[in-house]
C-alpha cells in the first residue's frame, strides 16, 4: 500500500503553526510569473505560511518579505542565470542539468545552500511538475518524481534520504518554525532596496552576536534578522 503524500499527511507529520499570514493573491503572483502554479503548493503555503522545515528547508513564497525566498522576486531568474553561467561545455554535452534552465523554477533553499527547483514541464499542467535538488547550483542533481508536498512528506517522514541533506536532519523530529518576519508585501510592490553582498550581512551578523559561517550560504534566520534591522523603511 502506498503511503499518503498529500497535505493531510504532511500536517499530521509536521503540524503547521496556529496562526498563518494571509495567503498570497495567486492571480497576481501567477500573472507576474507568467505561469500557473501547482495546486498542492498553494495549499501548502496557505497551511504553513513562511518559515523553515526542521530549521533547514524554506520554500519560496510570492511576495516574501525576504527577497532570498521571494518566488516573484529577482532570485529565481538570478539562479537560472547562474546555472547557465556555471555550465561547462562538458556539462552541456553530458546533460548535467535535469532539463533546460528555462524549465527550472526555484521553489526552495536549505541552510546548506542546496536549492529545490520545479521542473516546470509541462508548463500548462503545473500539477504534474516534479522536483529537482542541486548542491549550490552544481552537480550532482537529485530528481524526485512528485510534487513539493509529497517531497516534504517523504523527506520529513524519513522515507526518502537526499544524499545532499544532512543525515541528522530527522534527529529532533519533523517541525516547522514560522518566519520571524511578519506580514507580506504585495507581489506588485516595487522592490527598491539595493542588493547587498553576503560579506556585508556576515559582518553585521557578527557585530550583533550571531554565529555565522565563514563560507557557504548565510542562514535564512540571519538574513531575515538583517533585513528586519536594516530595511525597516522598505515598502510594505
Amino acid at each position: 500500500m502506498t503511503a499518503p503524500t498529500g497535505l493531510a499527511a504532511l500536517t499530521a507529520l509536521c503540524p503547521p503553526p496556529a496562526v498563518v499570514p494571509p495567503a498570497p493573491d495567486w492571480s497576481l503572483a501567477e500573472g507576474e510569473l507568467g505561469m500557473s502554479l501547482p495546486r498542492d503548493y498553494k495549499e501548502l503555503v496557505a497551511a504553513y505560511g513562511p518559515g523553515e522545515f526542521c530549521d533547514f528547508l524554506a520554500l519560496y513564497l510570492p511576495g516574501a518579505l525576504s527577497e532570498w525566498v521571494d518566488l516573484t522576486g529577482p532570485m529565481p531568474a538570478r539562479l537560472r542565470a547562474q546555472l547557465d553561467a556555471g555550465r561547462s561545455a562538458d556539462a552541456r554535452r553530458t546533460g548535467g542539468l535535469p532539463c533546460a534552465t528555462e524549465d527550472l523554477l526555484a521553489v526552495g533553499v536549505t541552510g546548506n545552500g542546496d536549492y529545490l527547483f520545479w521542473d516546470t514541464r509541462p508548463r500548462d499542467d503545473p500539477d504534474r511538475w516534479t522536483v529537482a535538488v542541486t548542491e549550490r547550483l552544481g552537480a550532482p542533481w537529485f530528481t524526485y518524481s512528485g510534487s513539493v508536498t509529497a517531497f516534504l512528506v517523504d523527506v520529513l517522514g524519513g522515507r526518502l534520504q537526499i544524499p545532499l541533506f544532512p543525515r541528522d536532519l530527522h534527529d529532533s523530529g519533523p517541525a516547522f518554525t514560522p518566519s520571524r518576519l511578519r506580514g507580506r508585501v504585495p507581489v506588485t510592490a516595487p522592490r527598491t532596496w539595493s542588493q547587498v553582498s553576503t560579506s556585508t550581512v556576515r559582518t553585521w551578523a557578527r557585530a550583533n552576536g550571531y554565529d555565522v559561517p565563514d563560507r557557504g550560504r548565510v542562514p535564512i534566520a540571519i538574513l531575515e534578522a538583517w533585513e528586519a534591522a536594516t530595511h525597516s523603511d522598505r515598502p510594505r
